[in-house]
């Protein structure tokens, strides 16, 4: 890999198909979690870049939808190509601004590899359907047309990966459209950018503009964006959601979350183990499908406890791009700050720390982000902390007496992201999977993410809108559906 930002070590945008800086005086520095080195600085835009942007996108809108589908999947087709072919370069700075250890953002990449394999399928994916005769002589179609500028606004925990929800989808239905990045973490996508400049994209079918809430605000005011996707925290979620639809835009906000995993006494625990542990901790507990809650039933309060303790406490921390790491830091001081000071409400308000993951220092990067994996034992149920999403490497443990109570546990939660079930039971496993509240359903399952041909689901707090991200929600979130009721009069005086 070449470089790690651009050569200037300031962060541009990129309109109507050139790198061009922002019109903005305000500057954040791009900071490594594990280190604290500056990689790079990047612009906060506003509402110039974002205008630039969006007359970019819709001087282009009109020929890109006459593109045949066929046509407009083949920059897609070379996309896969250059993102498998550069997938260490981009996991690499993943795990330089982000944190997560280098396996971790190679994973990141193949779901988003995968779901610009599924946008290929658009030729088949986009069709719509029809039927003769309605009435005698009279035909009825449906045809899906899209939309015109669509936009994203993407978190920092996955930086690869979530645009892909939307971005292959978006064009390939022939919308153009606009990125803004998290500013914590520009620098994958920047680089990515930099690969689909080279796939024969026309000038302004894809746009990336860098900021923070000024950008995002101009992205929902601006009267050509048609629809606003967005992946982040709760009241985040719903101010966009609520801003864009008192502007009648189609919007899709995905929120926060907090997963629970129910463990039964008949579970395989040592998988369980191996699979919760990687759930609770994986990306230092930074992504929204992270287990935060197990609650075990019977036997499994103690079984489950000692194995779970056991593993986490032997889960090495340190820098995500170094041998042997399994676990890299939080990403900014004031996350470590807030996570620590949520684990402290926890032990005052009756949780046993089974595992304390606080004040951790990694020898050669002390000035790190590092919060050690951490369990918080027989967490009370008026606890604060088995409500709030942590977002960290934090663990809390709550017990049950039979699966309606826990059943129940998970119903008072205000979130429905994720839930899941270890056990050997089939019909346990039906029980749950028909009653359990959250629209991501693990069984023997930690991290319930589903392919790219479903949809990310999620419920209550955790979603604000009708459709997902990712396969059929996709398609028809991207496009208008159209009915055509047609008759044609016979003309008599006409032989054929």
């Amino acid at each position: 890999m070449s470089v790690v930002a651009p050569p200037t070590n300031k962060v541009t945008n990129f309109i109507n198909g050139q790198w061009a800086p922002a019109q903005s005086s305000e500057w954040r520095d791009i900071v490594n979690p594990a280190t604290g080195e500056i990689l790079a600085s990047v612009p906060l835009a506003g509402a110039a870049d974002v205008n630039a942007a969006v007359e970019a996108a819709a001087a282009a809108f009109p020929e890109w939808r006459r593109t045949p589908p066929e046509d407009r999947i083949q920059p897609l087709f070379k996309l896969k190509m250059l993102l498998e072919e550069h997938i260490d370069d981009i996991a690499r700075i993943i795990t330089l601004e982000n944190g997560k250890t280098f396996a971790e953002a190679k994973g990141e990449m193949r779901r988003a590899i995968e779901n610009v394999e599924v946008a290929c399928g658009i030729p088949m994916m986009m069709q719509g359907y029809n039927l003769e005769d309605v009435a005698r002589g009279i035909d009825e179609i449906m045809i899906r047309q899209p939309l015109g500028v669509v936009a994203a606004i993407v978190p920092f925990n996955f930086p690869g990966m979530i645009a892909f929800w939307y971005l292959p989808y978006a064009i390939a239905t022939g919308n153009t459209f606009i990125l803004k990045p998290s500013e914590r973490v520009p620098l994958t996508m920047h680089y990515i950018y930099e690969l689909l400049e080279k796939t024969g994209l026309p000038k302004g079918v894809v746009s990336l503009v860098n900021g923070g809430k000024a950008a995002v605000d101009a992205l929902i005011d601006h009267p050509k964006v048609r629809a606003i996707s967005f992946v982040g925290s709760t009241p985040v979620a719903r101010y966009i959601y609520s801003r864009s639809a008192e502007q009648g835009k189609r919007c899709q906000c995905q929120g926060g979350a907090k997963n629970h995993v129910v463990v039964l006494p008949d579970a395989d625990i040592p998988m369980a183990t191996q699979i919760i542990s990687d759930s609770a901790f994986g990306c230092a507990g930074q992504r929204c499908l992270a287990v935060s809650v197990a609650v075990t039933i019977g036997e499994a309060q103690r079984t489950f406890r000692d194995s779970i303790a056991e593993a986490a406490s032997n889960l090495r921390v340190g820098n995500g791009l170094e041998a042997g790491v399994q676990m890299g830091p939080v990403i900014t001081p004031q996350s470590k700050e807030r996570v620590e000071q949520l684990i402290g409400v926890g032990e005052k308000q009756g949780a046993k720390v089974l595992l304390d993951g606080r004040n951790t220092k990694v020898p050669k990067h002390e000035t790190g982000n590092f919060v050690k994996p951490t369990i918080l034992d027989d967490v009370p149920a008026s606890s604060e902390i088995t409500d709030t999403e942590i977002f960290g490497p934090v663990l809390s443990l709550v017990h049950a007496d039979n699966m309606d109570e826990a059943l129940a546990f998970l119903e008072r939660s205000a979130y429905g992201n994720q839930a899941s079930l270890f056990t050997s039971s089939g019909a346990a496993a039906r029980q749950f999977r028909y009653q359990a509240p959250a629209g991501n359903i693990g069984i023997n399952i930690g991290v319930a993410a589903p392919m790219a041909y479903f949809p990310f689901s999620g419920w209550k707090n955790s979603f604000f809108g009708d459709l997902h991200g990712q396969g059929r929600d996709a398609i028809e979130f991207y496009t208008d559906k159209k009915v055509v009721v047609e008759r044609w009069a016979k003309e008599h005086s006409r032989k054929f």
